[in-house]
């Protein structure tokens, strides 16, 4: 009996037809490119990439099977979607670059923090959508959480294609333009001050005897899972903390201390001022 050869055909991608180019694929462009591939957002001919040097586009194509280039007006003119991966101060010399290849059918949608949607419309030279979107490091892991906000000429189905793209790497939620400083503060720069809870955690862990990896391990999961508990459940945080806080127990004890210590409004004013700081780089 002779044997047939089958061939699996591949899945169709979650957006077919829909073309994007991601021009400065840096740490977050190539977070966002291998997720969209990793996803089946979006086939490997439906993607565009560019690089300052041509050596690191060759290296980025064999990687993942698409066009890489350096072209960046080459690579817009092929898209529907442009994402803007480069740092805020690039963007003006970056949307002059690409001018000629923009018209109200296509989407800009930037990563530049501070960089305010009106400011990409006037640039772009034409009523095209321009979103703007925050995203924060856990992207990495796929356990991001991305803000994104309209400009004025996006329509519904065109933001829904921007949250679909930022779902490959985690959560996203829509909000207006005038928050967007407040979310920098807020999930931006926000992993960090977590990462210090955490390391201090696991250095009181060491300090009541505790082995190092294995503190850090106990303050990292258990800071994920409370994470989970409160996007999971639903339940407010304070009355997860309640269910933890057995009458005379140890944790009102630690709480205290807590806030004793001051750490409630220190987090606050870490939030404030991150965001002042955000307000200030907007502003130029």
């Amino acid at each position: 009996m002779s044997e047939e050869n089958y061939e699996i055909a591949a899945p169709a991608p979650a957006m077919p037809g829909v073309r994007v180019a991601i021009l400065g694929t840096g740490k977050m462009g190539g977070i966002l490119l291998q997720a969209f591939l990793k996803n089946n957002l979006l086939a490997q001919d439906q993607l565009f990439a560019t690089v300052h040097h041509p050596e690191r586009a060759q290296a980025l194509s064999v990687q993942f099977g698409v066009e890489v280039t350096t072209d960046n007006l080459a690579a817009a003119q092929q898209a529907d979607v442009i994402l803007l991966g480069v740092k805020p101060v690039q963007v003006p010399a970056l949307l002059e670059e690409i001018k000629p290849a923009l018209n109200p059918s296509k989407m800009l949608l930037s990563i530049a923090a501070s960089v305010k949607t009106r400011s990409i419309e006037e640039a772009a030279g034409c009523e095209l959508a321009a979103v703007r979107a925050m995203p924060n490091t856990p992207a990495t892991l796929a356990a991001g959480i991305t803000a994104l906000c309209a400009g004025r000429f996006v329509s519904a189905e065109q933001m829904a294609i921007a949250q679909k793209i930022f779902q490959t790497v985690g959560r996203t939620v829509v909000v207006d333009e005038k928050h967007m400083d407040a979310v920098t503060g807020l999930s931006g720069s926000g992993p960090a001050f977590i990462y210090i809870i955490i390391e201090a955690l696991a250095e009181a862990g060491v300090n009541v005897g505790l082995p190092r990896d294995v503190a850090t391990l106990l303050a990292a999961q258990t800071t994920l899972g409370s994470a989970r508990m409160v996007l999971e459940t639903g339940y407010h945080p304070a009355l997860l903390k309640d269910a933890v806080t057995t009458p005379a127990g140890c944790t009102v004890d630690g709480i205290l201390e807590l806030e004793e210590g001051g750490l409630r409004v220190t987090l606050i004013k870490a939030v404030k001022r991150a965001t002042q700081r955000a307000k200030e780089l907007a502003a130029g």
